[in-house]
């Protein structure tokens, strides 16, 4: 006789209430200071991940313990919930920056973006893994290996955030000109390579650095890009155009949706990271010449509104700024800030250079290029949920995420106002390449 299988326990009164507390906190929070960060010019993003400071360890758990004790129990199960609406969340948002990726915008651009893309990336990628090396060992967690913890930090500072660069030159009216369209060109290269070498080190991270690992680490993702290329682009160009059939946008989005997730689980299964795959389902969504753009906006609208604030406000969540307050630490995160905004800066300017562009235009490709925000969070995030960031670290990488963001805004005015004077009355522009990010 066989026996029944046991029932698949159910998620517990409390345990949802807490969760439904949870989300509609940090939603209003996110909701309210990222509003108040628009006011103020300043990118959503930074208000979103300060609605998660002020209810986690720096502010309401030092202050009201009792009641952060509450709201974010420190349960595994309970804060894994959070996390799972936060991952989806992140990894829709991944899927939809490589469905606005613009190849042609690159091939435009040339060689131009190319140099400015490689500077940009070498030069803050080495001085990253080198300062890796020379941050006190007290700072890495119990069981990091110290080399892949300085090439963790070397992806980390070299990366640049399409998203918060788009967003910036369009609310600057400089998308369309010719420095706004090199600068975006140059941002989706470093894009593209940047989630490459975030894979590579999360695979190093997972497996170990054995010199079998580590060739696989470096051609699994080689292989899901010929995969794509082969066998998803068809796959995804057939399933866009069978939903594109329908007058209403629901199978559009969930064959969008439906790719993204495939895309993740089959990265994730390889031990890659699950945003690599979004990434890359998300290029060929946006390539596929299948897509109805107009389609995607309900989809686009509960990302953007709705799961990616309360991912950066989850991101918030674990950022310890009283974790700083020691001298070894608070060096620490001038050294990394430091490193961050130098070797990306001097990076653009120098292949700015190389390409025969003024020194201000230089500037501005560096200020723009300099922009981190949403990429550097699910870094972040990526580091510490592979234990290779601490607390200290982990609110380093954020910090340096916010504070290039809040700078890229002025510095762009001020070297785009002397790159003007320096032009013809009439400045040049370049036609569109299709909506903006």
């Amino acid at each position: 006789m066989t026996t029944a299988a046991a029932p698949v326990p159910v998620l517990t009164h409390d345990a949802l209430l807490v969760l439904l507390l949870q989300l509609a906190l940090l939603l209003l929070l996110a909701l309210c200071l990222g509003r108040l960060a628009a006011r103020f010019r300043m990118p959503a993003i930074v208000g979103e991940l300060c609605a998660g400071v002020l209810v986690g360890p720096s502010l309401l758990g030092h202050l009201l313990p009792g009641l952060a004790a509450r709201l974010l129990p420190e349960r595994p199960e309970q804060m894994h919930l959070l996390d799972a609406v936060g991952q989806l969340g992140v990894l829709l948002l991944v899927g939809i920056t490589g469905m606005e990726l613009r190849p042609g915008l690159v091939r435009r651009r040339g060689a131009t973006a190319v140099r400015v893309s490689a500077a940009g990336l070498v030069l803050p990628l080495g001085l990253g893994v080198a300062t890796g090396y020379l941050l006190p060992g007290s700072l890495l967690p119990a069981g990091t290996d110290p080399t892949v913890f300085a090439l963790f930090l070397g992806v980390a500072l070299c990366v640049s955030a399409v998203p918060v660069i788009a967003k910036t030159l369009l609310d600057m009216d400089l998308l369309h000109r010719e420095v706004g369209q090199l600068t975006l060109a140059s941002g989706v290269i470093d894009d593209v390579v940047g989630w490459f070498l975030l894979s590579v080190v999360s695979a190093m991270a997972t497996s170990g650095l054995t010199a079998g690992r580590l060739t696989a680490a470096l051609l699994y993702p080689v292989g899901v890009v010929l995969f794509a290329l082969l066998a998803g682009r068809p796959a995804v160009r057939f399933a866009l155009g069978a939903a594109g059939r329908s007058p209403e946008p629901g199978p559009t989005v969930a064959v969008a949706a439906l790719a993204v997730l495939l895309g993740s689980a089959g990265t994730h299964a390889l031990g890659l990271e699950p945003v690599f795959g979004a990434f890359v389902a998300g290029v060929l969504i946006g390539t596929s010449g299948r897509l109805d753009r107009e389609k995607l906006a309900p989809l686009r609208t509960t990302v953007l509104a709705f799961l990616a604030p309360l991912y950066f406000a989850t991101a918030g969540l674990r950022m310890d700024l009283t974790a700083l307050a020691g001298r070894e630490a608070a060096a620490a995160a001038c050294a990394v800030l430091a490193v961050a905004v130098l070797g990306k800066f001097a990076g653009a300017y120098a292949g700015a250079k190389l390409s025969r562009l003024s020194g201000w235009e230089a500037l501005a490709l560096g200020a723009g290029m300099n922009s981190r925000g949403v990429i550097e969070v699910i870094v972040a995030m990526t580091g510490l949920r592979l234990g290779i960031l601490g607390p200290e670290t982990y609110t380093v990488v954020i910090l340096v995420a916010i504070v290039t963001s809040l700078m890229a805004p002025p510095l762009l005015r001020l070297a785009m106002a002397r790159v003007e004077d320096e032009a013809d009355p009439e400045p040049r522009r370049v036609p569109a390449p299709g909506a903006p990010l």
